[in-house]
């Protein structure tokens, strides 16, 4: 299937019209500092629409990046092929590792808010319930939860940009969804660095080491989003009975390749 899964609503795509239509916008100001002096990263961020929008998901200026499989070991690459669409955990309403989009904090849609505090970055995702709460207080990670699909983060500054380390994931995840076999070891670690340039961009860079299944660290070129012309994102429900068909369907479509 070229996509099993498609998040989008009738909001976000009357957003994505009005954007599209928007006249173009001034050049932007400075980013805008939190109360300590650090940038503020609050903001619904997106690369220009959503899932569904009139051209599908903007990546227009977007660097390529090499799918986290092509990096595979040999015992990696002999799994991978025993896999198809209708092993995608996110059928089930699971959310991936990673994010489909190469951002992290999108997971399997194109929409994300970013709340700042004090004390805590909190990353907010529309699809499956997802959130990430990033630390800022120099504590180290925890060693008394369970492994999870996002893994526990903590997070530091250098400088004006914002270093995310994430440990503690589960192996039972995919790194993206829509089919793409991209599963991982419980020994992957995630770095990420945000920086908001100005007031209405971010850049995210990403290196993920997973030596269970990688030859050598996946390396996420800079991938630049834009502050949305909204400010809230919208709770974007999968209870598995949505995506009953699509697993059918590529089970279906399994059984007759053989």
């Amino acid at each position: 299937m070229k996509r099993t899964i498609v998040m989008a609503t009738a909001a976000a795509a009357l957003a994505c019209v009005a954007f599209a239509q928007t006249p173009a916008a001034k050049a932007a100001g400075p980013a805008p500092k939190a109360a300590d002096g650090h940038p503020d990263l609050t903001g619904v961020w997106w690369r220009g629409e959503d899932v569904g929008g009139r051209t599908g998901v903007a990546t227009r200026g977007q660097a390529p990046v090499p799918p986290f499989s092509s990096l595979y070991n040999a015992a990696a690459q002999a799994k991978a092929k025993t896999l198809t669409d209708k092993d995608d955990p996110t059928l089930r309403c699971q959310s991936t590792a990673f994010g489909t989009l190469n951002i992290s904090m999108f997971d399997v849609g194109a929409v994300a808010q970013i709340v700042q505090t004090p004390k805590t970055i909190v990353f907010l995702t529309e699809t499956y319930h997802g959130f990430q709460i990033v630390p800022t207080d120099g504590r180290r990670h925890r060693d008394d939860i369970a492994p999870s699909n996002r893994g526990d983060a903590v997070g530091h500054w250098e400088g004006d940009t914002f270093v995310v380390d994430k440990t503690n994931f589960t192996d039972t995840s995919w790194i993206s969804a829509e089919g793409r076999v991209s599963f991982h070891s419980d020994q992957m670690h995630v770095v990420e660095r945000y920086r908001r340039v100005d007031a209405e961009t971010l850049t995210v860079d990403a290196t993920v080491e997973d030596p269970g299944v990688l030859t050598k660290p996946w390396v996420v070129p800079t991938q630049t989003l834009k502050l949305a012309p909204f400010d809230q994102i919208m709770d974007l429900v999968c209870s598995g009975t949505e995506t009953q068909g699509l697993m059918d369907f590529a089970a279906q479509q399994n059984a007759s390749k053989k």
